[in-house]
């Protein structure tokens, strides 16, 4: 008995490494002709789990994406054997599924017109397992071919949601308009369509379609913006959802906006303004809504920083003063948490810690404009104001930015004075010499001498001014209200003047070089202006994102929170 056993364990094991590793090997490389040799020693292995998950031959290549192998392998194997499933209950139409490669899910699916409805791993559909996945031309063709009216409820909203949160909209579009109740169905998590895209800030645009222009060049050449068009869509989702929610009671438009979360302030907290847009222009009431902290929409968009979602407070009149006016459970009005710091994702929009003071500056100083005076001084229940809040909250941020100016203020003045040094020194060691009878410049008449004294000039001046604003930058007291102009304006002027110090050096160099080579060597004249070109142009390419957030810092979010058009109410 034992011996019998034995035997037939051996030969087991003897046809799995005869038979099932080659042909695993083969439906990985997608080796037709190596898999057709297996499967005519023995036309029963197609259908044999070749690895210890007892997947197939087809489950193997459908999941290495073989299309040409599977459109063979087919041919060989019965309607029942595209049915086989694995140990994790998944057929090879579900690999292929996730795989995203359409052709080979038409091939089992012609086959075999029951795949689609043969649930996989934790009893989900290819269908949504595609949608899962992100692979939009899998789900508009298994879409197409799984009977919808089959699917369960739990199936059909986890097909909606898993669409939208893939960003197909086009597809979400079409499942909401062939069951219009699923706007307001919840998934197992208790979420409808809405609280999914109230998670999706930067996926819906502010306008329903393209502009002319861009749909015309999108028909005639697919794809170019696919992205604007997805985002149109969502606009046209967010719309056709809500209006189906506005159809409910007004107890009932409540519960779903409240329930598992309020979708409201999942939205302000992500800066999802556009979705915000469209909810509150068709139910107005909605500006009153308050969280669990008795905290507003624009309590929350300032607690966060979102600047667009805060400006949109301009546009309801009076009712600004009393939502401005609501306090939280802890006692703390808005400008209490404009003194909080920002959540680092929100902080770090822009570059060094000197500007995100700044911004941090902006931001209270534009909340306490909108505030009672009385607030200013209010204290919260930890008894702190909100200026005390801000000082308190942003002390470290406020050394880490005295560090970086100082950091960077004493390299630039470092590399400001040697250029000075070499500029200066060049006026009294003039390329060429003197006259030594008359003291004239030897190259004076040479076209390029009035070019290298007028870059020497600018170049030693330019650098003078820098160093005086760097050193103006490491002898400032470093108060709060520095940070808000005083600093970032001088380490802009800073920079642009040490930026023009090096490209006139550069000039004054290779015009000094163009005098002395002047007929000798024509070529020298390309080959200094190529390297002095890439001096210049890696100098501004190191430093320009750092320049322009100065500028736009200092001068630019003066028009932070003056919005210049409406957009709540157009």
């Amino acid at each position: 008995m034992n011996t019998t056993h034995f035997r037939n364990k051996w030969e087991r094991r003897k046809d799995h490494l005869s038979l099932c590793v080659p042909l695993y090997q083969a439906a990985i490389k997608g080796d037709w002709n190596a898999a057709k040799a297996i499967i005519a020693k023995d036309s029963g292995v197609v259908r044999v789990g070749i690895n210890k998950k007892r997947e197939t031959a087809l489950h193997i290549a459908a999941a290495a994406k073989r299309t040409g192998f599977v459109m063979e392998l087919v041919n060989h194997m019965t309607k029942e054997d595209l049915a086989l499933i694995n140990k994790d209950d998944n057929t090879a139409l579900c690999f292929a599924a996730a795989s995203g490669i359409k052709e080979i899910a038409e091939v089992m699916v012609r086959r075999n017109e029951e795949l689609p409805l043969i649930r996989g791993k934790m009893n989900v559909t290819p269908l949504n397992m595609a949608a899962m996945f992100g692979h939009r031309n899998m789900v508009s063709y298994l879409y197409g071919v799984t009977p919808f009216e089959e699917l369960s409820p739990d199936e059909q909203i986890s097909l909606l949601l898993s669409t939208i949160s893939a960003d197909l909209y086009d597809l979400a579009l079409k499942i909401l308009e062939r069951k219009p109740s699923l706007a307001l169905t919840r998934d197992a998590n208790g979420d409808t369509a809405l609280h999914v895209l109230a998670r999706k800030p930067s996926t819906i645009a502010n306008k329903r379609q393209l502009g002319i222009w861009k749909r015309c060049i999108n028909s005639c050449f697919k794809g170019i913006y696919h992205k604007d068009l997805m985002r149109t869509l969502a606009h046209q989702l967010v719309e056709k959802l809500w209006e189906h929610v506005l159809q409910q009671q007004d107890s009932e438009i409540s519960e779903l906006i409240r329930e598992p979360s309020k979708l409201l302030f999942d939205a302000a907290e992500l800066g999802n303004l556009e979705f915000l847009i469209i909810l509150i222009r068709s139910y107005p009431d909605l500006i009153w809504k308050v969280d669990k902290n008795t905290r507003s929409l624009f309590h929350i968009a300032v607690l966060y920083r979102h600047e667009t979602i805060f400006n949109l407070i301009y546009e309801i009149g009076a009712i600004k003063d009393l939502i401005a006016a609501y306090k939280d459970d802890k006692k703390n009005n808005i400008l209490h948490l404009a003194g909080n710091l920002a959540p680092p994702c929100r902080l770090h929009i822009v570059s060094g810690a000197a500007l995100q003071m700044q911004r941090e500056l902006l931001w209270f100083k534009a909340v306490e404009k909108i505030v009672p005076p009385s607030y200013t001084k209010m204290k919260n229940s930890n008894g702190k104001t909100p200026k005390d809040l801000f000082t308190e909250e942003h002390n470290e941020l406020l050394k880490v930015g005295e560090k970086w100016m100082k950091s960077t203020a004493s390299s630039c003045m470092l590399v400001a004075t040697l250029i000075a040094t070499v500029v200066f020194t060049a006026v009294f060691t003039l390329p060429g010499g003197q006259n030594n009878e008359t003291g004239v410049p030897t190259f004076l008449r040479k076209k390029w001498f009035l070019i290298f004294v007028i870059s020497d000039s600018v170049a030693l001046f330019s650098s003078s001014a820098s160093i005086i604003m760097f050193l103006s930058i490491l002898t400032s007291r470093y108060a709060e209200n520095d940070f808000l102009i005083s600093l970032p304006a001088r380490l802009m002027f800073g920079l642009l003047t040490l930026f023009i110090s090096i490209a006139t050096m550069v000039i004054a160099f290779g015009t000094a070089i163009n005098m002395i080579y002047d007929h000798k060597f024509v070529w020298i004249h390309s080959v200094i202006a190529v390297l002095a070109c890439v001096s210049v142009t890696l100098f501004a390419w190191q430093h320009f994102q750092l320049w322009a957030d100065t500028i736009r810092s200092t001068y630019w979010s003066r028009f932070l929170f003056q919005p210049f058009k409406h957009r709540l109410y157009p």
